[in-house]
Formats: structure tokens, sequence, C-alpha cells
């Protein structure tokens, strides 16, 4: 059985835009190998304290990472410290603040962009600091890792759609053309990932709104998507909180936990 995770984060991403542009996922679920469910982000809709909900099943306001000015180390186990310290290995091509979050801040390019240290919850990481850093680049990031170190649970998270939606809102062919251009890089190495034995978890941390932003309580800017693809989901219908997506990746990859998880989204 397969231990290994790609969880793909599409910084911005609303539901609706995911399940209307994205031609290939949807092509993968008409075809009976991906699944979509629905899923509600944590509040605030704001991209840090999601990337800390995500990755440690705990809700912001717990959390403490309540806004993307709290620039600190994680004081939660993640998906990252868990998996490091049962052995694992485990890589990231993402955006600054997660190297932040769980390997040093504050982040020093020089230091931190290419980061190889066994020592560190994030051991292979490829990190960015510019919102318009291309998601062609960034995929072929994470791809250079995945060939080169072989990692257990693998991050990717790619920053354009968001950048587009801050430019032009949730209603335009920007936002809408990043979401496809996307989909059209994912179609690239989805395949070799299954191929490789990994079970993808595709998802976002908050949507958007016509305002060029996010942050409240609006269902365009709280509705996301949760693709997952791979033979150890069960694929059938059922509901899941974006607490409950750190949980889900240590089951996935044989982890000792303590993480909330829906068991229902598991075939295992």
């Amino acid at each position: 059985m397969s231990n290994k995770v790609i969880l793909v984060v599409l910084d911005g991403l609303n539901y609706q835009v995911a399940r209307e542009c994205m031609g290939y996922l949807n092509g993968l679920i008409e075809q009976q190998k991906a699944t979509l469910y629905p899923l509600q982000c944590e509040l605030p809709s704001l991209s840090r304290p999601l990337y800390e909900c995500i990755l440690t099943g705990v809700p912001p306001v717990i959390s403490g990472i309540v806004n993307n000015g709290v620039s600190r180390l994680s004081n939660q186990e993640s998906v990252f410290s868990l998996a490091r310290s049962q052995g694992r290995i485990t890589a990231a091509a993402a955006y600054h603040w997660v190297s932040e979050l769980y390997n040093r801040t504050p982040f020093e390019a020089v230091r931190d962009r290419y980061t190889e240290d066994e020592t560190l919850n994030i051991q292979h990481g490829r990190f960015y600091h510019w919102d318009h850093y291309p998601d062609e680049a960034l995929f072929l990031d994470a791809e250079s890792l995945r060939l080169n170190h072989h990692p257990d649970f693998l991050l990717i998270h790619p920053m354009n759609i968001d950048d587009m939606g801050h430019k032009f809102g949730l209603n335009s062919k920007e936002y809408r053309n990043c979401a496809r251009a996307a989909d059209s890089y994912l179609s690239n190495y989805i395949e070799a990932w299954i191929d490789d034995g990994y079970q993808i978890i595709i998802t976002a941390d908050h949507g958007m709104n016509n305002d060029l932003s996010h942050g409240g309580i609006l269902p365009e800017e709280r509705e996301v998507p949760l693709f997952v693809i791979g033979n150890q989901f069960s694929h059938q219908p059922t509901a899941i909180k974006q607490t409950e997506l750190c949980g889900v990746c240590c089951e996935l990859l044989g982890l000792e936990h303590f993480k909330p998880y829906s068991s229902e989204v598991l075939a295992l």
C-alpha cells in the first residue's frame, strides 16, 4: 500500500470557478478517476491563517495565526513535523510564508529560497516571495523535488490565481483563465504522480470576491474545491471540513497522529 501524498493548494481558487473552468480535473471526474467535494474554509478567509489550518488542522482563532501579518513559527504539530519526526521525507514548493510557519522566520531569500536540511520540518524546499512567480515554474520546482528527493509528503502551492483575483476580481477573465492554466499545468504531472504511488489532494485556502479581496464570510470567499485522486479515497459522497485535511494526510501517510479527520473520505 502506498503511503505517499501530494497536497496541492491552489491559492485563492473559488469552488465554482474550479467546477466550471478546470476541464482536465473535471474530465478525471467524468472518468471516475477523481472526486470533487465542496469545502468551506475556516475564518478569517485569509492565506497565512489557512495555510496553518490546512497543515495543522487547527482553526485560525485557536492557532493564533489570525491574519497575514502574524509572522512567527507555528506552535502546532503539522503534517511536516509529524512526518519528519517519524522518519519520513518532506518537501514543499510554496510561498515563503510556509517556510516561515514550519522552518525559519523571518524568511531570508538567500538562505531559504533553496532549502536542503534534514533537520528542518520541510527538509527540501523551493520557496518564492513574489506573488507573480509563474505557476508553471512553481510546478517545475515541485517536480524537481519529487524526482530528486522522492518525498513521502510534498506540498505544492502556486499563487497566480490569488494574484489575478486581487488584480481583477472573481468575475474576470483573467482570474478564470489563470484557473484554466493551473488545470493545464496539473495535466502534465498527475498521471506520473499516480504511477509513482501518490495519493493526490487538490484544494484551496480560500476563494475570492469582486472587491478584489477576501477575508470575510461571503460564500464566494469561503467555498473552495477539494479534488481527491487515488485508490485510497472512498470517492463516495460525504462532508469534510478544512480542519480535517491535515488528519486525512496523516492517515494516508500512515503516521501516528491525534488530528481530526474524515474517515468517510478514505477507503483505508
